[in-house]
């Protein structure tokens, strides 16, 4: 199950590496790069809760292999995109269908494991698990610098094929027990769902095009929060419903998806930021920024396998506390060595947040897996993977229509400081903006005339800029991170106990 989904959290982060070589070849617009990574998150944002009801339908191991099947072919769809006008839509939509993949393969899988241990030694179970596919991650900057350099960056989505097919091979081996439950797929609810969490985010995403003043931009977020009410009350009325709400009466549940959701703004969106500030502030290659991500992973591997160990032992609550104050500190410090363009002076910060982030996802993701309704593993599973993805999706979009604003003004600060006119540089902020945002080409602009000449001699000091506007992005971070301690201090702190299915099921 591990090997399965090695591929969902490797490709979180393999593509942010590829970022700058992808646009390049296929010329996406300014928000066209950010939409590829986010619509693979949205997507399993939307469709987590539906995988996880169907792995409790149709049985764990068939779901597994189905949404295998479903992510490696996207993969290759993904890597064969055709150059031209069709390129943007195309990557972005089988990007979205790797994410359906994976809503579907992940829960199913985590289900599987958690049935295999009792609830006495799942904390380590999971620590490990996650500690692993945390590592995987860890690889995925370093693959795809490496595909990227030395071949193209086509084969970050290629590279998912043979990791697929030893994924099915091993599960065949396996053996695994499929145990359906009975019940009904809840259609209605899932398109719900999926439509209220795609509308949300797609305001959050265009905010920076369309205007925080637009009225299109407030249709989308607040339709999508109305949507995703109807919903709840949708739910609530079903006697098989998608989601069983009956499970956020559980404080502790409650508590656990809150610090997930506070701590999943920062934990995505931060593999797609720092590539790109390390890519354009800093000057690296593609290598040098996933080893720059590198750092993180050491802090987040080790922090993910004490945490479940303290799980075990002490229940969730010391986890959260020290996973959120760690994180929030190690952020907030990172944030404020960002200007100082040295990756040496940074990667004790950067470790350190990565150590908070990993005292929280197995914790919090375990201890509310524990608290299943009748052990309906894949359902609950469902439940904090949407919350999970959600936040990440969140977190992308508003981090980077904060990014994009603060870049614009301090670009045009620069600008008018070397001569250049209000509106004219203003302007050209707005094409710089537009071309490293989101995909790291830092490139000096050519022809000739007293703002190209003014633009590429303030290169060195829009590097600087961008540094300075990453740096509201990380404190936003931190401040994400302060807030999922709010909530971790309310975790009653009870540790949870096995809970038997009833007799039909």
């Amino acid at each position: 199950m591990m090997f399965a989904v090695a591929m969902t959290f490797i490709d979180q982060t393999i593509v942010s590496i590829a970022a700058p070589d992808i646009v390049r070849e296929l010329g996406l617009s300014s928000s066209g790069m950010q939409w590829v990574v986010n619509a693979y998150l949205l997507a399993l944002a939307a469709f987590f809760a539906l995988g996880g009801r169907l792995a409790d339908l149709y049985g764990p191991r068939r779901v597994v292999v189905v949404g295998t099947l479903v992510f490696v072919i996207a993969s290759v769809l993904c890597g064969c995109v055709p150059s031209g006008d069709y390129a943007q839509s195309w990557l972005i939509a089988f990007r979205a269908v790797q994410g359906l993949g994976a809503a579907l393969l992940f829960p199913a899988a985590l289900a599987v494991v958690v049935a295999v241990f009792p609830v006495e030694r799942r904390g380590r179970a999971l620590a490990l698990f996650f500690g692993i596919s945390g590592a995987l991650t860890a690889v995925g900057p370093l693959l795809g610098g490496w595909l990227t350099a030395s071949w193209t960056w086509r084969a970050v989505f290629w590279v998912n094929v043979p990791v697929a097919v030893i994924a099915l091979i091993l599960t065949a081996l396996a053996h695994i027990a499929d145990r359906p439950r009975p019940g009904t797929l809840d259609v209605p609810g899932a398109a719900l769902v999926a439509v209220g969490m795609g509308l949300s985010v797609l305001g959050f995403q265009q905010a920076w095009t369309w205007g925080w003043g637009s009225w299109a931009t407030w249709l989308c977020v607040v339709g999508g929060l109305a949507i995703l009410y109807v919903f709840v009350r949708y739910e609530r009325g079903l006697r098989h419903p998608l989601i069983d709400l009956r499970v956020f009466r559980d404080k502790a549940f409650a508590v656990d998806a809150a610090v997930l959701f506070f701590a999943m703004l920062a934990f995505v969106p931060v593999f797609f930021f720092s590539s790109v500030y390390a890519q354009v502030s800093l000057s690296a290659s593609p290598n040098q920024a996933a080893l720059f991500l590198l750092y993180f992973f050491v802090g987040f591997a080790l922090a993910s396998q004490w945490g479940g160990r303290i799980l075990d032992k002490r229940g969730a609550r010391p986890a959260l506390k020290a996973g959120t104050i760690l994180g929030a500190v190690g952020f907030a410090l990172w944030a404020h060595e960002l200007t100082n363009l040295s990756m040496h002076d940074q990667w004790p910060y950067v470790a350190l947040a990565g150590a908070g982030i990993g005292f929280i996802l197995a914790p919090a993701s375990t201890d509310a897996v524990n608290r299943a309704i009748g052990a309906s593993y894949g359902e609950v599973t469902g439940i904090t993977q949407t919350v999970r993805n959600y936040a990440a999706s969140v977190g992308l979009a508003v981090f980077g229509t904060l990014l994009s604003r603060a870049m614009t003004e301090n670009v045009t600060d620069t600008l008018r400081a070397r001569g250049i006119s209000p509106a004219v540089a203003d302007q050209v902020a707005r094409g710089i903006t537009d071309s490293v945002s989101g995909h790291g080409d830092a490139t000096p602009p050519t022809g000739t005339g007293q703002v190209a000449e003014a633009t590429r001699d303030a290169m060195s000091a829009i590097q600087m800029d961008f540094a300075q506007a990453n740096q509201w992005v990380f404190y936003g971070m931190a401040v994400a991170l302060a807030l999922g301690f709010l909530c971790a201090v309310r975790h009653p702190g009870d540790r949870a106990t096995a809970k038997a299915p009833t007799p039909s099921e």
